[in-house]
């Protein structure tokens, strides 16, 4: 697609340089020139990846189309929130459709281009990805947005570079609070104090958007309930976790099980898949 065609996104018309040519693997529709960017890191902990798969689908049903960049991280996790909400998704990849980037991705890229949005590049199809391509492409992610949502990211960040880009065109930039003893979350911290508006929902990006939604429903999602089945000690362990990472030490502390006790227990309930191992180790509820 060219600039001559009348499908180019009109967004990008009015960039101070536009691509000449997109490479488009899906299709656009009218409904995309309401999207919101999410971009963040590639390293993500689980607060991250949790909160980009809530914004994505909660956007997504609201009828928003979800842009970001397939990268490996936050990335990946707010277009399969898209996905997973039965919404749209662009990915712009920083390299030619021939030479996908990451790898790993081909499988998500592909479930986007049938049928739920399009993965698209301005290289040429055997382009390899290089520290040039990456900036082009968060240009591109910028430019086409309404807003951009920061999730999670430290200091220096191909999503601060982002957030910026889309300062430079007038655009609202969203960033999700993090812990301030985390370095992933030290970047998205500073973009608030800087004066980008502080977010905790998908309706508090929907209200300053005044965007009235054209399909939104939200899934109240109920509280995890343990089966009958469960004995008295799964029980014990069970009600000591929640949806935040916990610590193996608090679990033993608030359950006042053994330790050996408490790891057995913990195995016997992730096989049952009622909860989730983090590196730390740390658990949370599924």
């Amino acid at each position: 697609m060219t600039q001559d065609d009348s499908d180019y996104p009109e967004a990008l018309r009015h960039m101070y340089d536009p691509p000449l040519a997109l490479y488009i693997w899906g299709n656009l529709t009218a409904a995309d020139k309401h999207a919101i960017a999410i971009v963040g890191s590639r390293r993500t902990t689980h607060y991250g990846q949790q909160a980009a798969l809530g914004f994505s689908r909660d956007l997504a049903r609201s009828g928003l189309t979800i842009i970001s960049g397939l990268a490996r991280g936050i990335d990946s996790f707010a277009h399969r929130g898209a996905l997973e909400a039965k919404g749209r998704t662009i990915a712009v990849i920083g390299s030619g459709l021939a030479q996908l980037y990451p790898p790993e991705n081909f499988k998500l890229a592909e479930e986007i281009a049938n049928g739920h949005g399009a993965v698209i590049s301005e290289f040429p199809l055997q382009q390899r990805p290089d520290k040039k391509t990456f900036p082009m492409r968060n240009r591109i992610v910028a430019a086409w947005s309404t807003g951009v949502l920061v999730v999670e990211c430290p200091k220096w960040s191909g999503s601060i570079i982002t957030a910026n880009l889309g300062i430079e065109m007038g655009k609202t930039v969203y960033a999700v609070p993090g812990p301030i003893d985390r370095p992933t979350s030290a970047g998205c911290n500073q973009l608030i104090r800087d004066g980008a508006s502080l977010v905790s929902s998908a309706d508090d990006i929907l209200e300053d958007l005044e965007t009235l939604p054209l399909n939104f429903e939200l899934e109240v999602q109920p509280a995890s309930s343990p089966p009958k089945e469960l004995d008295a000690t799964e029980q014990c362990v069970f009600d000591a976790l929640s949806k935040e990472e916990t610590l193996i030490d608090h679990i033993v502390n608030s359950s006042k099980l053994p330790v050996s006790t408490v790891i057995t227990t913990l195995l016997r309930l992730e096989m049952k898949r009622l909860i989730r191992q983090l590196p730390g180790p740390r658990y949370v509820l599924r």
